[in-house]
């Protein structure tokens, strides 16, 4: 397919327009992803921020209700209360002070209280067990006094707390708490003298802490815990937390380098970063913190929040939705503007051209809308070189040879035409019949001429007529005569023909010849023809007759098929 000139430069204007406005969308696109990016880091540096700070809050709630429990008027009896009833009874109250505050507070998996002696033996205790709340007494009081948080308790000073580190509770017989990360939150008893006989132990289950904390946070955050050292406490993926207690190491900073600036003491209290572990589907965006004096052990942990960018990036995909739409109205306006601009520079270009092919046609010349511009110049030049040409064409007509060649071929294939024809096949029966000759005449009709005609328009069709002459020209040598009677019809004639099945042999020839493609106006189409065949004298004795059995035999062929000749008459003969 060719494409025009105001094809060409309508897609050429469009092409300007529409550029400028894809990259404009695409610009504005990435730069609202980047805007909605570190705005999401901001939130969640603000979120892990108030996280933190909540945490802390818990620690001290967690700290005061140790306190109080520590500080009631029935512990500091039992230190020095020596008559086993009444101590059963004290330590009976205690329980169901330890009962109370352990129903008041979901998180809190354990209260104890622990001698300073014996070991360290449990003196009361109470468990969270699923659902319910356990007293352990008697035989199943267990001795404590190896753990840190015993012995290292015992060494603080009446009133004060210790935290523990973080760890994951592997101590026999703690029901609801085995098994699962915990902190230690401990202070010192002290008797009415102010001698320490015991210390109160709170265990605290710190998913059920995070999951209290992370009740207010957007459900698309995770949240994130590591120790000094990075070891990853709290992380989504729970088979990834608490490495070190099982032989491994699995660090924050392997997800998120910028973690490793928070884990020095002269770094940063705060960062931003993004996670880079390999195969991760998508990537996450965090904020992390850093809390201190969690405890002499651990002088720090490392508090993180992060969620996936595909939810933040969600609201760039809307507003990218937005901006295709808008890109793709304002390409469609550049599309029509770009057709009415090359419409009105390309119309005094199609008036001349009609003008030339009115000319072509009917040697007319037509006036054009006077113009100052170069178009105006173009006109006045073709206006001129059509007179120009008139000029000639009349001195050609003037000329007696040439009107008589005109008058006597087919200006279209150059062919004898019919009158010529006709006078030429007279003349040769004449002679045939004064000296008893034999004379054939070959009908040709092409085959959906008028289909092929239709679908690539006339000027195709002369073209394809003018490539059948010159086939049938060059391939019927010998012929006496190669005539176009009109239309898709041409005639072929022999005189004198002493062997009819020559007319055999040149029939096949030609019916091979239109089984070859022909290029025409740069395409490759096949053209097939059906073909009679008349005899002299057998077939008739006048032109009329002749052509008449001649085309009674294409249409033989052409009832058979089509793209065939017909050997009836040969065959009789």
């Amino acid at each position: 397919m060719r494409f025009g000139i105001a094809f060409k430069l309508g897609c050429l204007m469009a092409l300007f327009g529409m550029l400028p406005t894809a990259l404009a969308g695409y610009y504005i696109y990435y730069s609202s992803r980047e805007m909605l990016l570190h705005a999401a880091e901001r939130d969640l540096l603000t979120s892990v921020q108030v996280l933190g700070r909540n945490l802390h809050a818990s620690l001290r709630t967690i700290s005061l209700d140790a306190a109080v429990l520590s500080n009631g008027p029935q512990v500091h009896e039992l230190g020095q209360i020596a008559n086993p009833a009444s101590r059963d009874a004290v330590q009976d109250n205690l329980a169901q002070s330890f009962r109370a505050m352990l129903l008041a507070h979901p998180d809190y998996m354990q209260i104890r209280l622990i001698s300073a002696t014996d070991h360290g033996l449990e003196l009361v205790r109470q468990d969270r067990d699923g659902p319910s709340i356990v007293r352990v007494d008697g035989a199943d009081l267990q001795e404590k006094g190896h753990y840190a948080y015993v012995f290292e308790t015992l060494r603080l000073a009446p009133g004060e707390v210790r935290i523990s580190p973080i760890v994951i509770n592997h101590e026999q017989g703690a029901h609801s708490g085995l098994g699962k990360p915990t902190l230690h939150v401990s202070t010192p008893v002290a008797d009415a003298s102010g001698k320490v006989f015991a210390l109160l132990v709170i265990n605290v289950d710190l998913d059920q802490l995070f999951s209290q904390l992370q009740s207010d946070l957007p459900r698309q955050y995770q949240v994130y815990l590591s120790n000094r050292w990075g070891d990853l406490l709290v992380h989504p993926d729970h088979r990834r937390t608490f490495g070190f207690d099982q032989g491994r190491r699995l660090f924050l900073q392997d997800e998120f380098p910028e973690v490793s600036r928070l884990l020095v003491d002269s770094g940063p209290n705060s960062v931003i970063g993004r996670s880079v572990e390999q195969g991760q589907v998508d990537q996450l965006v965090a904020a992390f913190v850093r809390l201190s004096h969690n405890g002499e052990s651990e002088p720090f942990v490392v508090l993180g929040l992060g969620q996936p960018q595909s939810h933040v990036l969600a609201q760039a995909s809307r507003a990218g939705t937005n901006i295709a739409q808008i890109a793709l109205l304002f390409s469609v306006l550049a599309l029509l503007a770009a057709f009415v601009a090359s419409r009105a520079l390309i119309r005094p270009l199609r008036s001349m051209t009609d003008a030339v092919e009115l000319f072509s046609r009917e040697r007319k010349i037509t006036g054009l809308p006077p113009r100052d511009d170069e178009l105006g110049v173009l006109a006045r030049r073709f206006h001129a070189m059509k007179q120009e040409i008139l000029g000639q064409l009349d001195d050609l007509t003037s000329s007696r040879a040439a009107f008589e060649h005109l008058a006597r071929h087919d200006a279209l294939t150059e062919l004898p035409n019919r009158r010529l024809c006709f006078e030429r096949l007279e003349q040769a029966l004449l002679t045939a019949r004064e000296n008893g000759q034999k004379m054939a005449l070959l009908f040709v009709d092409l085959d959906h001429f008028k289909e092929m005609n239709d679908q690539y328009g006339h000027r195709f069709g002369d073209l394809a007529l003018q490539a059948v002459a010159k086939l049938l020209t060059n391939a019927s040598d010998g012929a006496d005569c190669v005539a176009r009677l009109g239309g898709d019809e041409f005639v072929i004639f022999f005189d004198n023909v002493k062997d009819a099945q020559k007319i055999s042999v040149l029939l096949e020839k030609l019916h091979q010849c239109f089984q070859l493609p022909l290029f025409i106006d740069g395409r490759r189409v096949q053209i097939h023809a059906s073909m009679g065949v008349s005899l002299f004298p057998r077939d008739g004795d006048d032109i009329g007759t002749l052509i008449q059995h001649a085309d009674h035999a294409m249409y033989e062929a052409k009832s058979a098929g089509r793209n065939r000749y017909s050997f009836r008459v040969l065959e009789e003969d």
